[in-house]
């Protein structure tokens, strides 16, 4: 792999690193006067700027919510959240709590198989769900933090060169990514988009169903930079 080559496989990874890590953020709880104020001011404008593809129009959605907002804003956000995501509201009897047993197929309820799962991952890797979370494993914040990690550890393996502990943590995240992530978003996302009722929510669940439909791509032009 020459240096370019190289260079360009580090920043994808560093790029879905930030992705993931802003998605956990947004699904984890409400947000903080600081981190409605810090969103603001990050490029979400620039980005939604791009006409036409799906980040483009979450972008947007977010930027146009944030443009707007006031000495309210924070509080309203916090009651469409805990609204939404705490499950408080409900659809057609199901609710929008972003936990994957609640989603995967045959779905028992909370603590199912895929928090056993995750839990089992988590504990390899000597990783730990945040101090005083109440919450499973297989909350979509904790799972996209999972993976924002692997993406950290295969970019800094390939400034060590070592391209085969790279290859192998991408082939990792790819069989994550598809058994804890696409595997049940898209059911997810449906609910969740009947339940929200601000225009930032509703961005936040398009700007993740955008990241998610192209992160395969993503993975395919990692595996080819690698070859």
């Amino acid at each position: 792999m020459n240096d370019n080559t190289r260079a360009e496989a580090i920043a994808l990874c560093e790029s879905r690193a930030g992705l993931y890590h802003l998605i956990a953020t947004l699904y984890f709880q409400p947000l903080s006067q600081e981190q409605i104020d810090a969103l603001a001011a990050s490029d979400i404008a620039d980005a939604a700027s791009e006409e036409g593809s799906p980040f483009a129009i979450a972008c947007a959605d977010l930027s146009k919510a944030l443009r707007l907002r006031h000495s309210g804003t924070k509080e309203t956000l916090a009651a469409d959240y805990t609204g939404a995501f705490y499950g408080i509201r409900t659809v057609s009897g199901r609710t929008a709590q972003p936990f994957q047993s609640l989603f995967e197929a045959n779905a028992l309820g909370l603590m199912g198989e895929a928090r056993s799962e995750v839990y089992r991952t988590l504990k390899a890797h000597a990783l730990r769900v945040p101090a005083g979370a109440d919450l499973p494993e297989d909350h979509l914040s904790f799972i996209c933090e999972y993976l924002a990690f692997l993406c950290d550890e295969t970019a800094a393996t390939l400034r060590e060169q070592r391209d085969e502990d790279a290859a192998s943590l991408i082939r990792d995240q790819r069989d994550f990514f598809e058994t804890h992530v696409a595997s049940w978003f898209p059911t997810f996302h449906a609910i969740a988009n009947q339940i929200v009722e601000t225009r930032f929510y509703r961005g936040v669940l398009n700007l993740t169903e955008a990241f998610i439909a192209e992160e395969a791509a993503m993975l395919d032009d990692l595996e080819r930079l690698l070859s």
